[in-house]
C-alpha cells in the first residue's frame, strides 16, 4: 500500500510540475490569455475614465523643456503628438518579450480594422525596446498589419508608469481621456463606441 501511495504522490508531483512549466512558458501563457479574452475577461473600462486634470496634458513630457512627445517608424518617419491634434490617438505601449502585450494584439487589430481609412483617428503601437526585428517577426507570425512605432522622445509618466501593456487614448485636443494598464480586449464594442464618440465631438 505504501508503494502505491508513494507512486501516486510522485505522479501527482510530476503532473503538477508539467502543468506549472506549461503555464509559465510564454507561448502557453499567451494562448491561455487569448482564450480568457474570448470568454469576456479583460474587458476595458474606458467609458468610465474621468477627464484628465490640466497638468496631465498629452503634449508635454516630464522633462523641464516640455519637449514634444514623438515616435518614429521603421523607415524613420516621425510622428509628433502635437502635430496630430484634430485626430483621436490610440497609443499602445508594448514589447516583444511581453506575452500579455502580444496576447492583446489580435484584439487591437480588430479595432484598427474598424477604423481603417478614417483620417480622424490614428493608431500608434509603441514597441518600447526598439526591437524592430522582433516586432516584424511577431507581426508576420501572427498575420497582423498594425502601425508599429518606436520612442523618439521621453514618454510622459502619466501615460506610461512602467507596466506594459499600457494603452492611452487622447482626444482631438491632445488630452488623455482613457488609460488602461494591463492586457485588455480592445475588440469590445464599448471601445469602438468610446473612440467613435471622441471622433464625433
Amino acid at each position: 500500500m505504501e508503494n502505491k501511495s508513494s507512486k501516486k504522490r510522485k505522479w501527482n508531483y510530476v503532473l503538477w510540475g508539467i502543468l506549472i512549466v506549461v503555464v509559465l512558458m510564454p507561448q502557453s501563457r499567451m494562448f491561455i490569455q487569448k482564450q480568457l479574452m474570448k470568454v469576456g475577461f479583460f474587458q476595458p473600462k474606458l467609458e468610465k475614465v474621468d477627464q484628465p486634470s490640466p497638468e496631465k496634458t498629452a503634449i508635454t513630457t516630464e522633462t523641464p523643456n516640455k519637449a514634444t512627445v514623438s515616435f518614429k517608424d521603421e523607415s524613420g518617419q516621425v510622428y509628433n503628438v502635437d502635430e496630430l491634434k484634430g485626430k483621436v490617438l490610440f497609443i499602445n505601449f508594448w514589447a516583444t518579450w511581453c506575452p500579455p502585450c502580444k496576447a492583446e494584439m489580435p484584439s487591437i487589430q480588430k479595432l484598427y480594422d474598424k477604423f481603417k481609412g478614417n483620417d480622424k483617428v490614428k493608431f500608434l503601437l509603441v514597441e518600447i525596446e526598439e526591437d524592430i526585428t522582433g516586432a516584424n517577426k511577431f507581426l508576420k507570425q501572427e498575420k497582423l498589419n498594425l502601425p508599429i512605432v518606436y520612442p523618439n522622445s521621453n514618454i510622459p509618466k502619466t501615460w506610461l508608469s512602467g507596466a506594459i501593456p499600457t494603452t492611452v487614448i487622447l482626444d482631438k485636443n491632445g488630452e488623455m481621456v482613457g488609460r488602461e494598464q494591463g492586457m485588455r480586449d480592445y475588440s469590445a464594442k464599448s471601445v469602438e463606441d468610446f473612440i467613435q464618440n471622441l471622433i464625433n465631438q
